[in-house]
């Protein structure tokens, strides 16, 4: 992949969650910039409820929340939230509650590669807006007008993400070319104040994996979907919907928190 942080670039394209002020890293532009560490980097994730995933990270992002796929490109999403807008394993102070996985998406933030249409090529960029993007910053972009360490790396992490970026791509044709998504929905039936079932709630509609399509499927394409390390993540995926009731379930116990908070 060709990358740049050099001027004289063409028109920038893409629309990116998080990315509010994105602009192509250049000495010029972000030469006394840098990244300061702060105890709460991830605020700007509040609102990410659905969070883009790649297939390598199933397994980890499993045991936090539901992974499903979503649009007519079938795109893994991780859920980490019931309502648009709200990331529900995200503290104020912009720390992750323990235990809860953050996908790359998040990591690699304030950068990203954008698309230089004219040039055809990848562009390295940072997004001006961050609140820990600071004129001698204690990560500096550049030393002595070169890329350095810190952002070195950053651009090897934003390679790896892009290259895991089109295996995701490629499972997800599997899947499709063996005709195995289905729409699902995810239901919610509260209990009345008398304990009997309340009315049923729909919280989201989405595509998965259907189990019984996999199951159908012959013996040798299911080998081959082992071979390839496409079943494991596709169980990963499968085990990962029972997150559902832990988002529910948290979504109740913060509610029930409210009112006692208020009468405190």
């Amino acid at each position: 992949m060709t990358t740049t942080t050099q001027p004289g670039l063409g028109q920038i394209t893409g629309n990116v969650l998080f990315y509010s002020q994105p602009e192509p890293l250049t000495p010029e532009l972000h030469g006394k910039l840098g990244v300061k560490r702060m105890d709460g980097p991830f605020k700007f994730a509040k609102v990410g409820h659905a969070i883009p995933l790649t297939v390598g990270e199933f397994p980890l992002a499993a045991v936090t929340g539901p992974i499903i796929f979503v649009g007519d490109e079938k795109l893994p999403i991780a859920v980490m939230g019931l309502n648009a807008g709200e990331n529900m394993f995200l503290k104020d102070t912009g720390t992750f509650e323990a235990g809860v996985y953050i996908p790359a998406y998040i990591r690699r933030y304030p950068f990203v590669f954008a698309n230089d249409s004219t040039n055809n090529q990848m562009v390295l960029c940072v997004d001006r807006a961050a609140e820990f993007i600071v004129e001698g910053g204690d990560m500096p972009f550049f030393e002595n007008g070169q890329p350095s360490q810190y952002t070195k790396n950053c651009i090897e992490f934003c390679n790896n993400f892009e290259i895991e970026r089109q295996r995701t791509l490629s499972f997800v044709q599997i899947l499709k070319d063996l005709d195995l998504f289905e729409q699902k929905t995810a239901n919610f039936t509260p209990t009345n104040p008398d304990g009997t079932a309340g009315e049923q709630q729909k919280i989201a509609d989405y595509f998965g994996v259907s189990e019984e399509k996999l199951n159908q499927l012959p013996a040798e394409k299911i080998m081959e979907l082992r071979d390839n390390g496409a079943l494991g993540q596709i169980y990963a995926h499968l085990l990962s919907l029972v997150g559902w009731d832990r988002l529910i379930a948290l979504a109740l116990t913060r509610q029930q928190q409210q009112p006692e908070a208020a009468n405190a």
